[in-house]
């Protein structure tokens, strides 16, 4: 049986929203406004989802999806609505998101780049992209949102002399090289952990302390991607995380440092020191908190010659086991760099935010509603909320980055 309903809004993940006979209902690929005719696929107790039948009264923001395999494939899902307009809607799913935690919201500025070609990360399986809903595998020779160098791998090389299994490709002008083109297979990092950790248990309980490599590391040569931006070189391990849109990420930079410096910076989740690179040369000393022990590695690397520590280990137990003596060696912080997963900052860490009154939070997120969870507990707590972004890093997709701002004024 199909309803006509009329779209009311977009909500975090990209599907639209509407009722029918009071309860919510959830449609994919609509736009808000709209009239369609929809059909019930799935019924929970509290919501169900649906599918359009047919649009009766499209939106003006309805566009042509530009990629044949739009719907099809697992990554986009906003090519239906015309640019300016996505981004609009992206701002609206994040102002929301700290409205709900019952924040005041300022003017939410936007760094953005290009709409198509931006994507410096794919990951391939069995040479494809994955289907949508489903375990299958999508054939790709072009994708428009992919830089113009992975697109040349991926026209280049045949279907069949694809790696096997999960490979990632990193690829912009910005990576150092002859091709700007690093390819790794998924299977190699595997094989060569179960190495590092057949050889011996000690390793696996390797107690860290600051400015240590970490011998239990897996590094590759052949995996290592090398990008400049701004004038510094950064090095990482392409089968770990790096931000696919480097042209955002430049922006975003130039944004987190401005109008800060000092003596003494925090960079919490810190992964391979993208920013600590650059909060170095504006602080005379910058600590760094990252638990992933390969990433710490590069992150080493990355600050070579810079005054900094660096702790490879959770941010709770940074804040139990080193906080306090840091704190009473060196003083307090004058602008913490926080990225935290999409779970959100850890208790330990936000308590202790709340707790120390740094002058400067520069807090970044890949999670509206954690970011907008945690902005609660920093006001609650005195900081003030000074500026929102949204970091546009992901175009024609509903995925939404945000950087805040807060300040505490010492009265």
């Amino acid at each position: 049986m199909s309803h006509i309903v009329t779209i009311e809004k977009m909500v975090a993940g990209g599907d639209c929203m509407t009722k029918i006979q009071g309860k919510n209902v959830f449609v994919p690929y609509a736009i808000p406004g709209e009239k369609v005719s929809v059909d019930i696929t799935k019924s929970f107790r509290d919501y169900d989802l649906a599918e359009i039948r047919e649009i009766i009264e499209p939106s003006a923001h309805r566009a042509k999806p530009f990629c044949p395999l739009y719907g099809k494939c697992g990554g986009c899902n906003m090519q239906h609505i015309d640019f300016d307009y996505q981004i609009e809607l992206r701002k609206g799913i994040l102002r929301d998101s700290f409205v709900r935690e019952g924040l005041k919201v300022p003017e939410i500025e936007v760094v953005s780049g290009a709409e198509k070609g931006y994507r410096s990360r794919i990951q391939l399986t069995d040479g494809g992209f994955n289907e949508k809903g489903s375990g299958s595998v999508v054939r790709i020779d072009f994708c428009p949102v992919a830089t113009e160098e992975i697109n040349s791998y991926l026209a280049k090389t045949p279907w069949n002399e694809r790696p096997a299994g999960r490979t990632h490709i990193f690829g912009d002008r910005r990576v150092l090289g002859e091709n700007h083109v690093i390819i790794a297979d998924e299977k190699d990092k595997s094989q060569a952990q179960e190495k590092i950790i057949g050889e011996s248990k000690k390793k696996s309980r390797l107690k860290v302390k600051k400015n240590t490599y970490f011998k239990g590391s897996v590094q590759d040569e052949k995996n290592l991607c090398s990008v400049e931006l701004l004038g510094k070189r950064i090095d990482f391990d392409t089968r770990g995380f790096f931000q696919s849109n480097l042209e955002v990420l430049e922006k975003s930079i130039g944004k987190i440092m401005l109008n800060t410096g000092g003596k003494n910076v925090l960079d919490m989740y810190a992964g391979c020191g993208t920013f600590s690179v650059f909060l170095s040369d504006i602080f005379e000393k910058t600590t760094l908190v990252e638990h992933n022990r390969d990433a710490i590695v590069f992150a080493e690397k990355n600050l070579l010659g810079k005054k900094h520590e660096s702790y490879g280990q959770s941010g709770e137990k940074w804040v139990s086991d080193n906080a306090p003596k840091i704190l009473c060696d060196n003083g307090g912080f004058d602008a913490v760099v926080i990225d935290p997963p999409r779970s959100g900052m850890e208790k330990g860490v936000r308590d202790w935010l709340c707790k120390n009154k740094t002058g400067q939070i520069r807090s970044v997120s890949c999670n509206p509603s954690t970011h907008a969870r945690d902005a609660a507990f920093l006001v609650k707590s005195g900081y003030s909320l000074e500026k929102l972004y949204l970091l546009d890093f992901y175009p024609q997709t509903s995925h939404i980055e945000s950087l805040a701002f807060f300040d505490y004024f010492d009265s």
